[in-house]
């Protein structure tokens, strides 16, 4: 069996450890410097406080001052990070990785025109001989383009590095709750590798190489499952009670829009729609909504709070809605200056940005749904 590090200990990095101990491997769980007490708690009991539960024998914590240790003998490099500490990760990890190392990461993200993304040509290619990132002057990049660009140049080419996207709650897949999830990246050799690395009973994986679709969809699924909370928070604002009489009427109306506008979104992209009727987009949009940070985020928006109070009544927990929010707008905007798209096409997505970046009340444009 393979010995994989794991960087970053928080709910979902951790949650990935379980079906790779139970594959057999010698897993090491690498907390960032954020992670100090999840740590301090793992290496004392084994018990992951924010998980609730212990984590298997074969994974062996670390912290991040012990990153060295923990990599000696490694086969496999896994990023659990959030979007935000990817460029950290990728400083961290680049003393690490060698040729055709398999690279994976449960990071959701884009970037408009990436930092540290200028050097950027067509003449760089995978292993199979594709251009490692598409280069355009002005796109959203996917984060495995992202990572595969900030890793050390004698093997930036033979690295394929691929996310996992999909329906997947941390604290399920630690309970080895049946799971379905897509693994995306431009080397299809590549992909098989790592999914026979990850797969298990209960953790079922399906590689793709449309990057594009699985990486937008994974992104934008935050902001469009905030979006179909808002009925939540809108009909406890009226003081109704949870219920089978609510406000779900509306949550479909909006839920089928947000597919809509992801659809579009990944065409103008380059990518293929109907990835986002499957797992990356349609699933991952269910999961977020109904058991993610992200609806209750949404939950607290349709209510009435402002974005800086609702995220305060989570204790300030990491919100990637927001700042892909603000990636596809910058985004959207820019393609319809160049007359890529009509911002009509957007109208769900469009409002949410007022809502979470301008502190805009929630308004849902229903009419303008749908083409109308």
């Amino acid at each position: 069996m393979a010995k994989i590090l794991v960087l970053g200990a928080g709910m979902m990095g951790s949650a990935l450890t379980v079906p790779l101990a139970s594959r057999g491997h010698d897993v090491r769980l690498v907390g960032t410097h954020l992670d100090g007490e999840i740590v301090k708690s793992l290496l004392a009991k084994r018990a992951h406080p924010k998980l609730g539960l212990e984590l298997p024998s074969e994974v062996k914590p670390f912290a991040i001052e012990a990153l060295a240790e923990a990599a000696e003998g490694i086969d496999a490099i896994a990023l659990g990070v959030s979007s935000p500490g990817i460029d950290w990760a990728c400083e961290k990890i680049a003393p690490l990785v060698r040729p055709k190392m398999p690279l994976f990461m449960i990071t959701k993200g884009l970037v408009w025109d990436g930092p540290g993304l200028s050097d950027l040509t067509t003449t760089d290619t995978q292993s199979n001989g594709t251009p490692a990132v598409p280069a355009h002057p002005e796109s959203l990049v996917t984060l495995p383009d992202v990572v595969q660009r900030k890793l050390p140049v004698e093997v930036r080419g033979s690295i394929a590095p691929a996310a996992i996207a999909g329906p997947c709650i941390a604290g399920e897949l630690a309970r080895k709750v049946p799971t379905c999830v897509v693994l995306a990246g431009r080397s299809y050799a590549a992909l098989e590798i790592i999914a026979d690395l990850i797969r298990t009973d209960f953790y079922h994986v399906f590689p793709t190489t449309d990057v594009k679709g699985a990486e937008i969809c994974a992104a934008a699924k935050n902001a469009y499952a905030m979006g179909i909370a808002f009925a939540l928070g809108l009909h406890e604002k009226a003081g109704g009670a949870p219920g089978s009489i609510a406000m779900h009427n509306l949550e479909a109306a909006v839920f089928a829009q947000a597919v809509r506008e992801m659809r579009a979104l990944v065409a103008v992209c380059g990518g293929d729609p109907d990835t986002a009727s499957g797992l990356a987009g349609v699933g991952d949009l269910d999961v977020t909504t109904n058991g993610g940070r992200t609806g209750r985020f949404g939950k607290l928006l349709g209510s009435g709070l402002s974005p800086a109070k609702a995220v305060e009544a989570m204790d300030g927990a990491t919100l990637e809605c927001i700042e892909i929010l603000g990636v596809l707008r910058t985004a959207l905007l820019t393609l319809e200056d160049g007359g890529a798209l009509r911002m009509s096409t957007f109208p769900l997505l469009a409002h949410l940005a007022a809502v979470a970046l301008d502190g805009s009340p929630v308004n849902l444009p229903l009419s303008r749904f749908f083409g109308g």
